[in-house]
């Protein structure tokens, strides 16, 4: 048994990034955490009627995954920028120390979110393999909407090394997201079940599978 834990700015980008992965994990009995980074924003309009909502959306989703662990960080939805970066990497570092975790997925580093990015950084800070030897893996998973819009500057796109099969549970993956019935997009937009499909369909052609879910490896020790 594994010991998996996975990294989401936001909840639905576990399920968009690697809904279908989890659930593979989820077939083998591995053990799998779940870390929320922020979870609302009152200065967004996020009342107490928002954020009971949102439990119960975030508790019907770790049910359908079978997680052992939810960790809601709690930080504000897209104002990170304002929180202290040394807050970001110890919060970080404990939900790592208290998981053990042989594999960690997390977004991508260049995703076009804010809140992607920051995380992304305090992610790579906190996560030193001296600190935290237990680690085997690491992987980015791509988010419908972030990765694919986030602009070139740098040179780096997300560019993937690593594929996973999840012939056998794209439909389920579609059924959990069906969950966040907010984030559900019309067809011909980034977030529709169409496109989450379509895309599934495109990294499954690049290893002769029917659907897959696509990675970049940044570490891995075997």
């Amino acid at each position: 048994m594994k010991k998996i834990l996975v990294i989401a700015p936001h909840p639905d980008d576990e399920t968009l990034g690697c809904g279908g992965t989890l659930l593979k994990h989820q077939s083998k009995k591995d053990k799998i955490s779940w870390c929320i980074v922020t979870f609302g924003n009152k200065g967004m309009g996020h009342d107490d009627a928002h954020m009971n909502k949102w439990d119960k959306i975030v508790n019907k989703v770790k049910k359908k995954y079978k997680m052992s662990d939810v960790f809601k960080l709690g930080y504000p939805t897209g104002a990170l920028d304002q929180v202290p970066f040394l807050s970001l990497i110890e919060s970080i570092k404990k939900v790592i120390a208290k998981v053990k975790p042989d594999i960690i997925y997390i977004n991508f580093s260049h995703d076009i979110h804010t809140d992607h990015q920051i995380i992304f950084q305090s992610f790579m800070s906190a996560v030193k393999n001296f600190n935290f030897p237990n680690v085997k893996k690491i992987l980015l998973y791509e988010t419908l909407s972030e990765t694919e819009f986030a602009t070139n500057k740098e040179n780096i796109t997300f560019t993937p090394n690593y594929f996973v099969d999840i012939s056998n549970f794209l439909d389920k993956k579609l059924s959990i997201f069906s969950i966040y019935k907010s984030e559900i997009m019309k067809n011909n937009f980034p977030r529709s079940m169409e496109n989450i499909k379509a895309l599934a369909k495109y990294r499954g052609g690049r290893i002769g599978k029917k659907y897959a879910e696509a990675f970049m490896l940044v570490f891995c020790i075997e």
